[in-house]
């Protein structure tokens, strides 16, 4: 049973981004173990260990039975994991939060600790590879029904008698859609659902689900709120009741966020909303650079005028920000985008994103290999889509780097 309790929630109808900053670098602190008389750490220190010593028996069952606060086994709690659970519970206006070690173990125990074989779960068709899979390929096995929509109004259509979630994204992974929430929100409470929504594109620093109408809010960590590609891991937050069947099944399975990792997850948090900030405004820059250049077919970025989602995004998003992710679509295909992610300079092709360097991928290729030609298509996603995760470079060397990469012509005999 975790003791990290989170510190007073930011107001959830108009969250302020100012006190963000101070609730990211000043963490709630785990009641226990002691500290010295003489001080405590300034720092949350890393518990490593993996199991704790009682003076009794009976104490010791009592923990087990969660009849009393404390720690048993780091698999089951560990001061370290609870205390950054606790503070991105705090940044999203939470209750509480539950630690994991990586997005796709947040994303799979939260669907596993609510649906059954026989259950239902709605979910937004442009979804992150890895979750798409799970829902179409892996809970399809186990007796699960999966609709997935494009819409609140087709979510509300599919809702049977045996929903039992709805999932969404805040900005889709990778065509940026950005979720209406309430609206999702209003189609899963009256169907008797919960709504359970990936933030992981946003960040509190964004937009906070939970205010909009959401039950449980997760993350992978491993991107915007580590921020330094360093530490994997998964957070999962919302009220305790809705977290404790998430709990328990984490207890069971295993994917129990390690204590170094959360360490680090914990020290990038308290940088979240400046880099954060920094990334939105490069972001923005580079979007607006990319749009209408000769070799670019499709630019997609929420704070584009332009872009389907604009006017949703400016009014469920924090003023100014739209995400720190563009996706750009060269004319010519696969094979064109993969030379534009060659031919950078200042960009790493990678699969992650959220650190402090610019990171690119071709979409159908990497995030997204699991879909079918079909199915990428019905996501919205083309051949030659490139994720853009801008870091924390000068948008004028950014904007530099992509200019001379998409202007660079094919090598003689090429597309």
């Amino acid at each position: 049973m975790s003791l990290a309790e989170p510190v007073p929630p930011v107001d959830r109808v108009t969250p302020a981004a100012d006190r963000l900053w101070t609730m990211a670098v000043r963490p709630p602190v785990p009641s226990v173990p002691p500290t010295p008389a003489a001080g405590r750490p300034a720092v949350p220190p890393v518990h490593r260990t993996a199991t704790f010593t009682f003076e009794s028996s009976a104490a010791f069952a009592a923990v087990m039975a969660d009849r009393t606060l404390g720690y048993v086994y780091s698999r089951i709690d560990n001061p370290t994991s609870d205390t950054f659970a606790a503070a991105v519970a705090a940044l999203e206006g939470a209750e509480a939060g539950q630690p994991f070690s990586s997005g796709m173990a947040a994303i799979t125990t939260t669907l596993l600790a609510f649906l059954s074989a026989g259950d239902h779960v709605v979910a937004q068709r442009s979804l992150y590879g890895g979750t798409h899979h799970v829902l179409t390929r892996l809970l399809p096995r186990w007796g699960i029904g999966v609709s997935l929509v494009d819409s609140p109004a087709e979510a509300a259509a599919a809702m049977s008698a045996t929903t039992r979630l709805v999932w969404c994204e805040t900005i889709s992974n990778p065509t940026l859609r950005v979720a209406d929430i309430p609206g999702f929100a209003e189609a899963a409470h009256r169907g008797g659902a919960l709504l359970v929504v990936d933030s992981t594109f946003a960040t509190p620093s964004v937009c906070r689900p939970l205010a909009l109408g959401a039950d449980l809010v997760l993350h992978s960590a491993t991107k915007y709120i580590g921020g330094h590609s360093d530490a994997t891991g998964g957070v999962v937050v919302g009220d305790r009741r809705h977290l404790e069947p998430v709990r328990a099944l984490r207890t069971e399975l295993g994917g129990t966020l390690a204590p170094d990792e959360a360490f680090l997850l914990l020290r990038g948090l308290q940088t979240l909303p400046l880099r954060v900030e920094r990334q939105n405004r490069t972001a923005a820059l580079l979007a607006a650079a990319l749009h209408g250049h000769p070799a670019v077919a499709a630019v997609d970025f929420p704070g584009l005028p332009g872009h389907p989602d604009h006017d949703r995004a400016v009014a469920l998003f924090e003023p100014g920000r739209f995400g720190g992710i563009v996706t750009v679509t060269p004319h010519g295909g696969a094979e064109t985008a993969q030379r534009l992610c060659d031919g950078l300079r200042l960009c790493d092709i990678v699969t992650s994103l959220g650190g402090t360097t610019t990171g690119v991928s071709h979409v159908a290729s990497t995030s997204h290999r699991q879909l079918g030609e079909e199915e990428l298509a019905a996501a919205g996603i083309a051949p030659g889509t490139v994720r853009i995760a801008v870091g924390l470079e000068d948008p004028d060397d950014l904007i530099a780097d992509f200019a001379a990469a998409l202007d660079t012509p094919p090598p003689t005999g090429g597309a």
